[in-house]
């Protein structure tokens, strides 16, 4: 079957752009035949609401709020599944497939199919971790619906073929009878994304995007900032994103007397705007933590992180810790270097890199070779057009 003449359920959760969105624009490029998207705001935002789009044949014919968000419990869980099945039957049609974004959405769309009002469920995992909650009760709760997903969709995507090994060796989930799970990885819309020419790169910014949370080792980075200023005084380093240890390294950055070389832009949701700030630095840097504190596997390990994709496509060489799945081979293409969360290393490392321009300028061109095979037609184009929709 082809896109133009399918019915499509995408249901997700958001924050930021991600995959999600990715895969949204990438059905309205294809001009598929009807998308419902139905959206709902990651735990920790309280400035959106759930929503659904019509879009017919790429174009948006109707936006509906369905509810603003102000609370966040298992409550608010119940009711985003019974808001998906709700949103589904209200078009008073039958869809071809329903793609879920986590096990909540996904469980809707098992539901809807099971009462025949969708042929076909995609359950799409963005991230794992065996130890989802700390209460055990809701986390047996949560692997418990993972493992129905799996069991009931028709197909599982996961991001890093970790999830599937994780699966696997902490909850007993033998591969070879979850035989369904794919690997599509996150991707980046290479021809769309905004690249500065090399004269025109800032050669001395440090550059980080995400959520700023402890476990993302910022703080070791302005540790190494009074190190790096001694070699390099017009040092710079933008960090983007927000979260709960913001606060911490604001002032960590003021105890350290380094304010004027530490820009904190907060959360910039406008991909444009986000692709703009990105393209202009020399070197992004991703001190990621394997694992948390109480010693679990974080969601870093067994995921794809997007702002690796993001740093790589705009053409940054990344200077990262041996955690995340595809750590090893971007040093190995040339695209970055693995070092340890560690001031003294840290500094070392990006002086190394950005004094030298023609180490800048090579790891740069090697960044883009690489990362052009993970665009996002050619990511979905696979495992759509050429996968699940061939067996209709």
């Amino acid at each position: 079957m082809l896109l133009k003449n399918c019915k499509v359920v995408l249901a997700t959760h958001y924050l930021v752009y991600g995959a999600s969105q990715a895969l949204r624009e990438y059905l309205i490029d294809q001009r598929t035949h009807s998308l419902l998207f139905i959206a709902h705001p990651l735990n920790g935002d309280t400035q959106g609401g759930s929503y659904f789009e019509k879009i017919y044949s790429g174009n948006l014919i109707k936006k509906e709020i369905i509810s603003a968000r102000k609370t966040f419990g298992i409550i608010d869980y119940i009711k985003e599944i019974t808001w998906n099945i709700k949103a589904v039957l209200q078009q008073k049609d039958r869809y071809d497939l329903f793609i879920g974004v986590d096990n909540l959405n996904a469980f809707a769309g098992i539901l809807l199919k099971k009462t025949g009002f969708v042929k076909k469920v995609i359950y799409y995992t963005i991230d794992f971790t065996p130890v989802r909650f700390e209460n055990r009760i809701l986390n047996f709760i949560y692997h418990s619906l993972d493992k129905f997903c799996m069991a009931n969709s028709d197909e599982t995507w996961n991001v890093s073929s970790r999830i599937a090994e994780g699966r696997e060796k902490f909850r007993g989930l033998d591969r070879t009878k979850y035989s369904m799970q794919k690997i599509v990885p996150i991707g980046i819309w290479f021809n769309r994304t905004s690249r500065v020419p090399f004269k025109s790169v800032k050669k001395h910014q440090l550059l980080f995007v995400g959520n700023l949370l402890k476990k993302q080792g910022v703080h070791h980075v302005l540790e190494a900032i009074p190190i790096i200023l001694k070699e390099i005084e017009d040092f710079h380093f933008l960090v983007i994103g927000g979260g709960d240890y913001e606060e911490e390294l604001k002032e960590q950055t003021r105890i350290l007397g380094i304010e004027p070389y530490v820009t904190f832009t907060g959360w910039v949701k406008d991909r444009k705007v986000l692709d703009g700030l990105i393209s202009d630095s020399a070197l992004a840097i991703a001190m990621y933590e394997k694992y948390d504190k109480m010693g679990n596997l974080t969601y870093t390990y067994f995921a794809d992180p997007t702002k690796l994709k993001d740093y790589l496509c705009a053409g940054i060489p990344i200077l990262l810790t041996d955690v995340s799945h595809n750590a090893k081979e971007i040093e190995e293409k040339q695209c970055g270097k693995i070092i340890k969360a560690e001031k003294n290393e840290i500094a070392h490392s990006v002086i190394e890199i950005i004094r030298d321009e023609k180490t800048l300028r090579n790891y740069r061109e090697n960044a883009l070779e690489f990362i052009q095979e993970y665009d996002w037609v050619t990511i979905f184009r696979q495992r759509l057009n050429d996968g699940i929709l061939q067996n209709f």
